[in-house]
């Protein structure tokens, strides 16, 4: 990486100063006086080229001055043509105003140099030095558009790095949700059954603690692997503590997980019925995963919010061009539990809030919370539509319609 970085820096040096070359030679040859003077220049303004980089500012000053005192020397240059490179990198690594500053200070250079030596520009057929100046000052403003437009795309890379790094992190976040609510609501669960159970059925109430445990143990796996992205720094030195260990990358879950998600709500003791039909092939990961947290959610919010449930179904079924998520309670509602029906298009944004739900008598509300908020968006990516809110036949129901991309439904 070193060896590269000092190639890149040595590389304009080397250039210029092979342009430089044959000028020498021809007044060595000639036995030119100033020949001293010609490669003293000439060494000036080519070795700084190799601190450019670093110090743009101060080598730009420091070859402006060498120009001038050449100028003032008679002495013309072929290594003139490194106060371009310096030009551009000013340019490429500092605001406009200080660009445009320093192409200046160059555009003086070429006035000066046009009015001494008007016959510079006599192979390209000009003939006075307003003409000599105005074919000097192309390769400047063409080193300055070069330099403006290099840092621009730059910054316009590291803008679009930066957006990356929001939109993962909101997704981690967005995760860390999931996974710690329905684990926490899971553990409650548990543990208030081992409670209850304790004096009479003790067998079954430690179960249900080892069960907590257990539950306990993955939802801490899982937000460490998290955190673990989440603080990854791959721009640092592999040799530089990290803030987190990395865990090791595991697949986001599926639709090959959902059993794996339903068991740990039926060991709550909740009956739980499942239809997964006909999604297997050539559903996108993305999909799956969209599929996964919102089934997801929807078991969270029974078992934070439903009163008395006994019995979950879900039903996942893909059609022709699309993924229908149909999850359902049977846990009653208080006459309190609002009786507006949430319906929206993901890909709006709308005031509604959600409908209210109460754990053991005491209005539970997701109002304005994480869960509904993260259904809508997850379906947003897929143009979909969640409806959440009381079932006619009793209970709560939780239902989404997603739209699979073209290639996806094509298959």
């Amino acid at each position: 990486m070193r060896l590269r970085q000092v190639a890149i820096d040595a590389a304009p040096a080397v250039v210029v100063a092979a342009v430089t070359v044959p000028q020498l030679r021809y007044h060595a040859a000639h036995d030119d006086p100033q020949f001293g003077a010609y490669v003293l220049f000439s060494v000036l303004l080519v070795v700084p080229l190799v601190w450019r980089r670093r110090f743009p500012l101060w080598t730009f000053a420091f070859a402006a001055v060498v120009a001038l005192t050449q100028w003032a020397a008679d002495v013309r240059l072929a290594a003139d043509l490194a106060l371009l490179v310096y030009l551009y990198t000013v340019a490429s690594r500092h605001p406009m105003r200080v660009a445009i500053v320093a192409a200046g200070v160059v555009e003086v250079g070429a006035v000066l140099a046009a009015v001494r030596w008007p016959e510079s520009g006599s192979w390209a057929g000009t003939g006075s030095w307003a003409e000599t100046f105005l074919l000097l000052s192309g390769p400047v403003v063409a080193a300055l558009l070069l330099g403006v437009t290099a840092r621009q795309r730059r910054e316009a890379l590291s803008a679009a790095v930066q957006r990356a790094a929001v939109a993962e992190r909101t997704r981690i976040a967005a995760e860390m949700h999931d996974i710690i609510a329905h684990s926490l609501a899971v553990m409650v669960t548990l543990s208030e059954g081992a409670v209850r159970k304790q004096a009479r059925e003790p067998q079954r109430a430690g179960e249900a603690m080892r069960q907590v445990a257990a539950t306990g143990r993955q939802a801490l796996t899982e937000t460490r692997r998290l955190l673990g992205l989440l603080h990854e720094a791959p721009a640092l030195d592999d040799r530089l503590p990290q803030p987190y260990p990395v865990q090791p990358r595991h697949p986001q879950p599926g639709l090959a997980q959902l059993g794996d998600l339903l068991d740990q709500v039926r060991s709550t003791g909740l009956t739980v019925e499942s239809a997964v039909t006909d999604t297997a092939d050539g559903m996108p990961p993305g999909a799956e995963l969209a599929v996964y947290r919102i089934v997801q959610e929807a078991l969270t919010n029974t078992l934070k919010h439903a009163i008395a449930p006994c019995r979950i179904s879900v039903t996942v079924t893909r059609g022709p061009t699309s993924v229908t998520v149909d999850v359902h309670d049977d846990g009653a509602s208080p006459s309190a539990r609002a009786s507006e029906r949430i319906s929206e298009h993901a890909a709006e944004r709308t005031t509604s809030r959600p409908s209210e739900r109460a754990s053991d008598g005491v209005e539970g509300r997701t109002k304005g919370g994480h869960g509904i908020v993260g259904m809508r968006e997850r379906a947003a990516v897929y143009a979909g539509t969640v409806t959440a809110g009381p079932d006619p036949r009793g209970g709560w129901r939780v239902h989404a319609d997603l739209v699979l991309p073209a290639e996806a439904a094509a298959r």
